[in-house]
């Protein structure tokens, strides 16, 4: 049977908190919009009692959508979920994100307190959040590092106080693939009632394993993916929204699937890229600059004969206008007679070597070869004609 992966986008939250990205109410608006049309399940739309700024953004972003949930964050503390409450008064459905850390780390040195204290004012925070009419969710915070045996005894009490969703971050991105998928797994094993409750997976990037660390957690029985476009978020940033969901789609056998519209990706990345001043790496997956880009002689070659050969996504899956061949010193015979053809050149078969060695000369004393290049290569090389 296969399995709906709910997406959770925290760009508007867990992304916005990158020092120099902080949108205003009315970016937040429109990149809600552009989330909705994407196809994503739930907007987490601000942190409501941050600032005034977050509380208007909750408020105008629930007016704004219609089909996804809008869900705002809490802490564990009555005058948070009144006015996360308050702030999703309008949202057609609206879900408080309510929680509490759940590592003895956490507990000793952020809460100063202890599991039993944790515990109570976790059940307490949940049955508060879910008197105000709307869905819970609950994060167990630093779930990554916590006491197994004591994270399964906090994930059964929220759930019991009524959690439609329990949050399982690994907060710090400690956690190994393999180990995070089996946290998911013992959680399966140990919890008498977490079939009640959507478990959901929220992996920060810190060593470089959040999306590996988030599929791991869908293969073992999360059902909700907690993510941002491009993989934005505080420090090295939380799993990426297209890395999970062409993951999915590239790989049917597990069974799992999105809502998500990919060709509205390479948008939509783009969009928040600009409105967060947050520029997009180039070799970054699916949606960097490079992503389609071909620049090596034998790559090259291969992708001319077959795109496959080099690409297990087609550009348009993703909303990119096409794959790109660019010409460098490292790029071969088939490269250049394909862009110079392209520029209405033609090349007589015996003459192709030689116009190599000239492009080879050009392409050592440029990083990159332009069309403009190609056009003055072939005004010096009778044997080129249009």
């Amino acid at each position: 049977m296969s399995h709906k992966i709910h997406i959770f986008d925290t760009t508007l939250r867990d992304g916005e908190q990158v020092p120099g990205c902080q949108l205003s109410t009315e970016e937040k608006i429109t990149i809600a919009r552009e989330l909705e049309l994407l196809g994503v399940d739930i907007i987490e739309a601000g942190f409501p009692i941050s600032s005034p700024g977050d509380f208007l953004s909750v408020i105008g972003i629930s007016r704004a959508v219609k089909e996804p949930v809008v869900c705002g964050l809490t802490r564990a503390r009555q005058e948070d979920i009144d006015v996360a409450a308050e702030a999703l008064r309008y949202a057609k459905r609206g879900r408080i994100h309510t929680g509490i850390g759940s590592s003895d780390v956490h507990i000793k040195h952020k809460f100063r307190s202890t599991r039993e204290q944790v515990l109570e004012q976790g059940v307490w925070a949940v049955k508060y959040a879910k008197s105000k009419g709307f869905e819970v969710e609950f994060y167990a915070e630093d779930a990554g590092r916590a006491d197994l045996a004591f994270l399964a005894q906090m994930i059964e009490a929220v759930i019991r106080a009524g959690a439609d969703v329990v949050n399982i971050p690994d907060t710090t991105g400690y956690c190994l693939p393999h180990l995070y998928g089996k946290r998911i797994q013992y959680l399966f094993e140990n919890v008498s009632n977490i079939h009640k409750a959507t478990v959901s997976v929220h992996c920060h990037n810190d060593l470089g394993l959040a999306t590996a660390n988030t599929i791991a957690g869908l293969i073992n029985g999360a059902r909700q993916a907690e993510v941002t476009i491009n993989g934005i978020g505080e420090r090295a940033g939380n799993t990426s929204l297209e890395e999970v969901v062409m993951i999915l789609k590239k790989h049917q056998d597990l069974d799992m699937y999105t809502h998500i519209k990919t060709e509205r990706l390479h948008g939509i990345s783009k969009l928040v890229s600009k409105m967060m001043r947050m520029p997009v790496q180039p070799n970054k997956a699916i949606v960097g600059a490079n992503a389609f880009a071909h620049s090596s002689g034998i790559h090259q070659d291969g992708f001319l004969k077959h795109a496959e050969n080099y690409e297990i996504i087609n550009p348009a899956e993703v909303g990119v206008p096409g794959s790109s061949i660019v010409l460098t010193a490292r790029s071969g015979r088939a490269a250049l007679k394909h862009r110079l053809e392209q520029l209405g050149y033609k090349i007589p078969g015996t003459e192709l070597d030689a116009v190599y060695e000239n492009f080879l000369i050009m392409a050592d004393e440029k990083k990159e070869i332009t069309d403009s290049d190609l056009e003055a290569l072939a005004a010096n090389i009778p044997v080129l004609m249009r």
